[in-house]
């Protein structure tokens, strides 16, 4: 069995700066930058302190020749599309997503992301878009899978608690859809992307505190990686930490420049 090595975090929080140590389940793990956490394998010795980058980490990229609409109101999804440098407008669906419904995870994302492109469709002038430079419209949905059931938003602190409860000491799978329709052309594409999360124990008194806090509310399966309760009990993410936030930053550039391309549907 490959030694386990232990991995430096750096926290840049609110009001929080510190740094924690996860023993990964494998060395295999990759754990992407954010800005918000990030990590880097460390073998943790002499000093382990390091600085919080000063604001997102940017990608070098020049001002890119199309613009980008985010139909999402997620916090951390316009954290993710500002480290990979891009600039955007925001433009959200309002649609009920309980009243769409599907058996597999990997189904229900689909349908859900296209149904939010669907909805802000429906809310603009596809005309405008013909004759001007390309734009995008970029649409998401994430789900949370454990013991092989949907975890989708708690509703009620019983529901956020059963959740949080449930990943004590155990793990979970998220399942991402992203959607990218160019509005120029009409080229449409898209792709999954799943990531694995590890917990150690997860005591009561954070659950209780992350439930008076409300933010589980707003976020599949009452799951906030990054937050400074959830960080430290992380044993292990398999996959890219971005993807667990809900907007996987490769699937996303990857997309985005397939719809670029001068193929229409």
């Amino acid at each position: 069995m490959a030694k386990k090595t232990p991995i430096e975090i750096n926290i840049c929080w609110p009001a929080i700066s510190s740094t924690i140590r996860v023993m990964p389940i494998s060395p295999r793990l990759i754990l992407s930058a954010t800005g918000i956490a990030f990590a880097r394998w460390h073998h943790l010795s002499g000093s382990s302190r390091r600085d919080c980058p000063q604001g997102a980490k940017q990608m070098a990229i020049s001002p890119p020749p199309f613009k980008i609409i985010l139909g999402s109101s997620s916090v951390a999804r316009r954290q993710i599309l500002l480290e990979m440098g891009y600039e955007f407008e925001i433009r959200t669906a309002g649609i009920d997503e309980k009243a769409i419904r599907k058996e597999k995870p990997e189904e229900l994302v689909t349908v859900l992301a296209k149904a939010k492109a669907d909805a802000i469709l429906s809310r603009l002038e596809i005309t405008d878009y013909k004759d001007a430079e390309p734009t995008l419209l970029i649409t998401s949905d994430i789900v949370v899978v454990h013991e092989g059931s949907i975890r989708e938003k708690p509703t009620t602190q019983e529901e956020a608690r059963q959740f949080l409860k449930g990943y004590s000491g155990s793990h979970i799978t998220t399942v991402n859809y992203v959607h990218v329709i160019n509005l120029k052309t009409g080229k449409t594409t898209g792709g999954l992307d799943k990531a694995e999360v590890y917990f150690y124990q997860i005591p009561d008194e954070v659950i209780q505190n992350l439930i008076k806090e409300g933010i589980v509310f707003n976020v599949a399966g009452g799951l906030l990686l990054e937050h400074p309760l959830i960080l430290p009990l992380v044993e292990a993410v398999i996959g890219a930490s971005d993807s667990v936030m809900g907007l996987p930053k490769a699937l996303t550039e990857k997309l985005i420049q397939e719809a670029l391309t001068e193929e229409e549907f």
